[in-house]
């Protein structure tokens, strides 16, 4: 499993489908450039509804979780420059997490330079912001380790021993850290703050490692890369309550809901593009092709638009939140591997690590062109950019809400 990380491996154990369930779900994005659109409703693998619009979130949802700014919009925080007073002050920089070398690269955005390097734990995945947004945390994977950085200094401070952490979400109300146990085949609900662990949730799904919550937050879709399948998971009861596969043989990785709360976005690198799930029914309604390796999902700061890192074909997939057809692809030139990331603080510039290159794309968000590559250690993965606008954080490289 480990391998497969630092090299481009495309083996699958298939694990069989179970059980439809229930609750609901959608994802947002930023701008958009034509030049060689590409739309659908195809139909993933199985049989599948015509695309549903699932009632606008409300109020009411998961106890504790903050009340939301736009019942249409759950992205409504993010806009450009909202940044929260819990950041004030906090330098803007790029921190990138570079697996093979169990290191993390720092970026000054203003000058595309590395500014500083410094080691961590081994096979450091992801670089993720705490719930509070007052810590960013390394999660090292094979390393059974958390290494904590301050965001005011850019530095980073205490180690704290985790099993395998291979990446790391917040529950919405902020109680708990789920630690992704990758190997283990786990969800471990750890106190936010402490990262005492409060429950281990096993998880009858091969390669668990990505996840979203839906807009009332009482329940999250995971991928399982190693099953082509997603879970469904109860926060309150922090129980699994329904599995889908959506393609025998597929390589299911990121999951982002839309800014209506009605779709859940799962991109597939085998698959070569992005489903779409009806989180409340559990089923597929949908599949948009964007290209080989389809990886990370990023939404655009006026929720309009869905980036998509197709991480084989060496490009980014612009879709179009409303019509949910793709309206732009974006190709670096001479290739490469664009992987995990996140939008700038403005909206107007995406990074994303160059899982093969050794290096960090910065894409021009208007027109879709390269503004730079930075050199960085080998393996860069999970990046981060900090700060981003929003109230809190859901983990991940930076899922703001």
């Amino acid at each position: 499993m480990r391998a497969r990380r630092l090299t481009s491996v495309a083996v699958i154990a298939l694990t069989p489908a179970l059980l439809l369930v229930s609750c609901s779900g959608s994802t947002g994005s930023n701008h958009a450039q034509t030049a060689g659109t590409q739309s659908t409703s195809a139909t993933a693998a199985g049989s599948a509804s015509p695309p549903t619009s699932a009632p606008p979130a409300t109020s009411a949802g998961l106890a504790g979780m903050p009340a939301p700014l736009d019942l249409h919009d759950i992205y409504a925080a993010d806009r450009p420059g909202h940044l929260s007073p819990a950041v004030a002050g906090f330098p803007s920089l790029v921190y990138v997490p570079n697996s093979e070398s169990n290191t993390v690269d720092v970026i000054d955005p203003s000058t595309y330079k590395v500014v500083s390097h410094f080691a961590v734990g081994r096979l450091p995945q992801h670089v993720v912001p705490s719930y509070d947004l007052k810590t960013l945390w390394v999660t090292n994977d094979l390393g059974n380790s958390l290494t904590a950085i301050d965001p005011a200094t850019g530095k980073p401070g205490r180690t704290v021993p985790v099993e395998d952490p291979y990446n790391m979400y917040f529950t919405p109300d902020g109680r708990y850290a789920i630690v992704v146990a990758e190997r283990l085949q786990r969800l471990d609900f750890r106190d936010a703050h402490t990262m005492a662990l409060v429950r281990s949730v096993p998880v009858a799904c091969r390669g668990v490692d990505h996840m979203d919550f839906s807009a009332d937050g009482t329940y999250l879709i995971a991928s399982c890369e190693f099953a082509g399948a997603v879970i469904k998971v109860d926060v309150a009861s922090q129980t699994v309550v329904g599995r889908l596969t959506l393609r025998p043989g597929g390589m299911p990785q990121d999951v982002k809901l839309s800014a209506d709360g009605s779709v859940f976005y799962v991109a597939d690198q085998v698959a070569g593009g992005v489903y779409e799930v009806d989180g409340s029914t559990l089923r597929t309604i949908g599949f948009l092709p964007t290209g080989a390796g389809a990886h990370g999902l990023y939404v655009s700061r006026d929720s309009k638009f869905l980036y998509v890192s197709n991480r084989k074909a060496g490009s980014v997939s612009v879709v179009d939140l409303a019509t949910r057809a793709v309206s732009a692809t974006w190709h670096i030139p001479g290739g490469g591997s664009p992987d995990m990331g996140g939008v700038s603080a403005d909206g107007k510039v995406l990074w994303l690590s160059g899982r093969y290159n050794g290096v960090v794309y910065a894409f021009d968000t208007a027109s879709g062109v390269v503004l730079a590559r930075v050199p960085v250690g080998a393996g860069p993965h999970g990046l981060c950019v900090y700060p981003q606008p929003g109230r809190y954080s859901l983990g991940h490289t930076g899922v703001f809400r």
